[in-house]
């Protein structure tokens, strides 16, 4: 019997890898690991393991990962200064007998990347390689759902702003990062190896445009702006300074090609083909009433 450990099981991903694994594993091998174990007592209730577990808490997360084999580590939402956090995860890991090691991380994570978390995801990675435990490495793109209020913005006010130039990202939902998740953790293979998680195409603001236009019925305008302009837009909207750099980093990382990458994992992982950009932005702006949104062009 192998049983699998998600962390940070309380939050979107965790609980959506938590509910496709459970379709094809008993609840009793599987262990949740959260901050918030309250969060989870409905997993709870269905005989599910819900354990207290706190990066930061060295000894406590060595025993939340007693009698693990297979773990999801999920990256934390501490941008910047997770790295020691994650690290602390892989060394509990190894101390504690887990055998493998599923990390979310980030496209192409190398010193040229602009992308604000790629010092966080490439340490992380570095940590693996060398922990002497099986790695496999989900290198999820941008998810779709946080590119929907630039859209929708565009269609409210007939412009849409962009630093990515004609750079194009690979988009996918979380749904489908959980499916590959999900079936790394169960079926097993892909042992050190890289699984870069994509949808089916690649997407250029020019795209995100033409779809505003078809929504809306009316003319839509690209605003091509460079980084400080993009950024100083997020602020005055109102963004904090973390999150307008995070942002504008991930539009620099489109434009300069690190996200176009597209692959086939999703079907090949899961049977099913990943869901296109166009269908989720459809399915969620063409029956609502547009209104004034932030742009979002970047993940947590």
């Amino acid at each position: 019997m192998t049983t699998i450990g998600v962390s940070g099981a309380s939050g979107p991903l965790g609980r959506a890898v938590a509910e496709t694994v459970l379709r094809s594993v008993d609840p009793g091998e599987v262990v949740l690991l959260t901050r918030t174990p309250g969060a989870l007592a409905g997993f709870a209730a269905r005989g599910v393991r819900v354990r207290q577990a706190d990066f930061d808490d060295r000894p406590g997360l060595e025993d939340a990962l007693a009698g693990v084999d297979r773990l999801l580590l999920i990256s934390t939402d501490r941008i910047g200064s997770r790295l020691d956090q994650q690290r602390a995860a892989v060394a509990a890991a190894a101390a504690t007998g887990v055998s493998r090691v599923v990390y979310t991380s980030v496209p192409l994570p190398v010193p040229d990347n602009p992308a604000v978390v790629v010092e966080d995801h490439a340490g992380t990675e570095r940590a693996l390689r060398l922990s002497g435990l099986e790695w496999t490495m989900l290198r999820n793109n941008l998810y779709t759902h946080l590119q929907v209020p630039a859209v929708e913005q565009a269609v409210a006010s007939g412009r849409l702003f962009s630093n990515s130039g004609s750079g194009a990202a690979a988009y996918v939902t979380r749904e489908d990062c959980a499916a590959v998740a999900a079936a790394v953790l169960t079926q097993g293979g892909h042992v050190n190896e890289v699984v870069d998680v994509t949808g089916p195409e690649s997407v250029t603001a020019f795209d995100m445009v033409t779809l505003a236009r078809e929504i809306s019925g009316r003319d839509v305008e690209l605003v091509d702006v460079d980084d400080h302009v993009f950024a100083e837009g997020l602020r005055q909207a109102g963004l904090p300074e973390p999150a307008a750099r995070l942002i504008t980093s991930f539009g620099a990382s489109t434009r300069q090609g690190f996200l176009s990458h597209v692959t086939s994992a999703v079907a090949d992982l899961t049977g099913h083909e990943p869901t296109a950009f166009a269908d989720v932005v459809r399915a969620a702006l063409i029956t609502e009433t547009p209104r004034q949104t932030l742009p979002h062009t970047g993940k947590p």
